[in-house]
């Protein structure tokens, strides 16, 4: 075995399908949110705004996250120094877990280091501790939800994306006393559309199943509190374990189940990748539950982000770019080629200062590449009229198609 080759040709297979990827380096501005400076390969150093930041409201730069934050460094020091059982738990990581139950009105919650971890962990524990497990899942959930799955080791079905009566066909196939959980999303983050949580919600309750739902692109959006999907819904108490994550809308790192007392007590005692993996930094603890709790009470922060979210998908519209209907805060614009999505993506930085990544395969089908831009509350009229000018001009250039 020639391993280098191996690798080599693994990459070059990347590149050939024109799906290969190039990290922006970039460094924020502190307090200036979308505004970044990156460093070309060059080693030139050029002002960009970033359209593509998963840090939807700018909390990463709100001063009572970062102040938490150094609060908690000078308090204990960097790291948690341990896993949660051995010496890694304080009181910022108990804090931040009451904080995330209330924010879903559970009775607990439970930190991982990512939502990634804490998705892939708990569904495949869910698996071992429910003997005869059948698990449904949406067509479109994240990798993470998948792995979980696969993980989990037991009979698995696949539903098609939101389509309840598929999902109930394969429900009603399955004796009525066997364990159960349906796997789906609330925000689906590259088309923008909303899974049907009520719906899936009576299948449960009808065919005896528990409820599993990733509220990853949701959380610290939506709901009267940032709740979520399921809080806006008002169907907190019939989602039996809420996913969510700490990097996004809240701006800072890590991942958590919310759920009965019992289902997550069980997931700490079982769960591999919670047991053995060193906990989240104090520091970080601290400014995730300093970004919770304002958003609990800056609902107009939701307000704003919802304006700017549907200001965008009209003008773009408007300026008969193929923007794809969303529900949500995702603003996807239709490419549908890898080696085009890149090109425009490249253009726009390299010509417009302007940074959108390009998403293409496997993180959306092959002919469905799209640019993903999601707007802020801190993405101004003026940056708006930058980058409708910027992407009619690539448009041009480049002939891309005006329809998705």
């Amino acid at each position: 075995m020639d391993y280098q080759d191996a690798f080599k040709s693994a990459v070059a297979r990347v590149r050939a399908e024109g799906r290969y990827r190039v990290f922006a380096n970039l460094r924020r501005y502190r307090g200036e949110f979308p505004r970044a400076r990156w460093r070309t390969e060059d080693g030139d150093v050029r002002d960009v705004t970033v359209w593509c930041s998963n840090d939807y409201l700018g909390m990463g730069q709100k001063p009572c996250v970062t102040e938490s934050m150094k609060g908690a460094i000078d308090d204990v020091g960097a790291g948690a120094g341990g896993t949660r059982n051995i010496s890694g738990t304080t009181n910022y990581h108990v804090e931040l877990e009451r904080s995330l139950a209330d924010l879903h009105q559970k009775q607990s919650a439970l930190l991982f280091t990512s939502g990634y971890i804490a998705n892939e962990a708990t569904i495949a524990t869910l698996g071992k501790i429910l003997p005869g497990l059948i698990i449904y899942s949406d067509a479109l959930n994240h990798a993470s939800m998948i792995e979980g799955v696969r993980g989990a080791k037991c009979e698995k079905h696949v539903f098609r994306h939101n389509d309840v009566e598929h999902l109930e066909e394969l429900l009603r196939a399955a004796p009525l006393d066997a364990p159960k959980l349906i796997a789906f999303e609330s925000v689906y983050s590259m088309d923008g559309d909303i899974g049907p949580i009520e719906a899936i919600c009576d299948l449960a309750n009808k065919y005896n199943a528990l409820t599993y739902l990733d509220e990853v692109h949701a959380v610290g959006l939506y709901g009267l509190r940032g709740g979520g999907i399921a809080e806006r819904e008002g169907l907190l108490d019939r989602v039996d374990i809420i996913e969510g994550t700490l990097g996004k809308a809240f701006g800072v790192m890590g991942g958590y189940i919310a759920a009965d007392a019992n289902i997550v007590d069980a997931i700490r005692s079982w769960a591999p990748g919670f047991i053995f993996t060193t906990s989240l930094a104090p520091a970080l603890a601290a400014g995730a539950r300093a970004s919770v709790e304002y958003l609990k009470s800056a609902h107009y922060l939701r307000e704003q982000h919802q304006e700017r979210a549907k200001t965008l998908m009209q003008r773009m519209r408007d300026a008969d770019l193929p923007v794809m209907d969303s529900e949500t805060h995702i603003v996807p614009l239709w490419v549908g080629d890898p080696v085009l999505c890149k090109r425009l993506s490249d253009a726009l930085l390299d010509d417009h200062d302007i940074y959108v990544q390009p998403i293409n395969y496997p993180t959306v089908p092959r002919g469905s590449e799209r640019l993903r831009f999601t707007p802020s509350p801190a993405h101004d009229d003026e940056m708006f009229d930058q980058l409708i000018e910027a992407l009619q001009e690539v448009w041009v250039r480049f002939k891309a198609r005006r329809t998705a």
